[in-house]
């Protein structure tokens, strides 16, 4: 335990009022829009490399055709 004077003070907690609550009806279209994220467009270089090396291990694993 790194800070020991948090441990002897009274923890900080944040009550809501259930007033506070019922302000306004949220948004549920600009919620979900906000919670969508958009994905990486390519591969990283990283993931670029994993990839060719898996392909490199089954193409040596493959038996010769003659």
């Amino acid at each position: 335990m790194a800070n020991k004077a948090l441990a002897k003070r009274q923890k900080l907690t944040i009550r809501i009022e259930p007033a506070q609550k019922a302000l306004k009806p949220r948004n549920h279209v600009a919620l979900a829009a906000k919670q969508r994220v958009g994905g990486p467009h390519q591969k990283s270089v990283s993931g670029q490399r994993q990839e060719l090396k898996r392909l490199l291990k089954t193409k040596l694993s493959e038996p010769e055709e003659q």
